[in-house]
C-alpha cells in the first residue's frame, strides 16, 4: 500500500502543468529545423554537380592542350578534342558550353572551357565554371641546343 502526501501530490500536479505548456514544442522545433535541413542538402548536392561540372571541365582543357601541343598540330585541334571529349563524358553535367584556345607564353598552348553546372533548383541557372590548361608545344631539338 502506497501512501501520497501532500508533497507528492504537488509535485506531479506540477509535472503535469508543465507537460501541457511543452505540448506541441517538438512540432514547432521540426517546422523551424525542416527547412533549415532541406536547404543544407540542397547546397550540399549542388556542390556536388558544381564539382562534378569543375572536374570535367578541367579533364576536358587538359584533353584539349594534349592534342594541341602534340607536333604538328592545328591550331583547333584542341579546343575540337575538348568538345569530342565534353560529348562522350558530359552528357548534360556542363551546359552553355565554350571551349577556346588560348596562348599562355612563347611556344605554350592552352585551352580554356567555361559552362554552367546543373542546377537543382528550378529557374535559377547553375554555378559557372571555368577551367584551363596550358602546356609547351612540342619540338625537336637537336643535341645541345635548348
Amino acid at each position: 500500500m502506497t501512501t501520497t502526501t501532500p508533497r507528492s501530490q504537488a509535485l506531479s500536479a506540477r509535472a503535469r502543468r508543465r507537460a501541457r505548456r511543452d505540448a506541441g514544442s517538438v512540432s514547432v522545433e521540426i517546422a523551424i529545423l525542416f527547412p533549415v535541413l532541406l536547404a543544407l542538402i540542397v547546397a550540399i548536392v549542388q556542390y556536388g554537380l558544381w564539382f562534378h561540372a569543375r572536374s570535367l571541365a578541367l579533364a576536358a582543357a587538359q584533353e584539349g592542350v594534349t592534342a594541341a601541343r602534340t607536333y604538328g598540330a592545328e591550331p583547333a585541334a584542341g579546343p575540337a578534342r575538348a568538345r569530342e571529349f565534353l560529348t562522350a563524358h558530359g552528357a548534360g553535367t556542363l551546359t552553355d558550353v565554350t571551349v577556346a584556345p588560348t596562348t599562355p607564353g612563347a611556344g605554350q598552348v592552352g585551352v580554356q572551357v567555361t559552362g554552367r553546372s546543373l542546377s537543382i533548383v528550378p529557374g535559377v541557372p547553375g554555378p559557372t565554371v571555368t577551367q584551363s590548361a596550358s602546356g609547351p608545344r612540342e619540338r625537336f631539338t637537336t643535341a645541345g641546343a635548348p
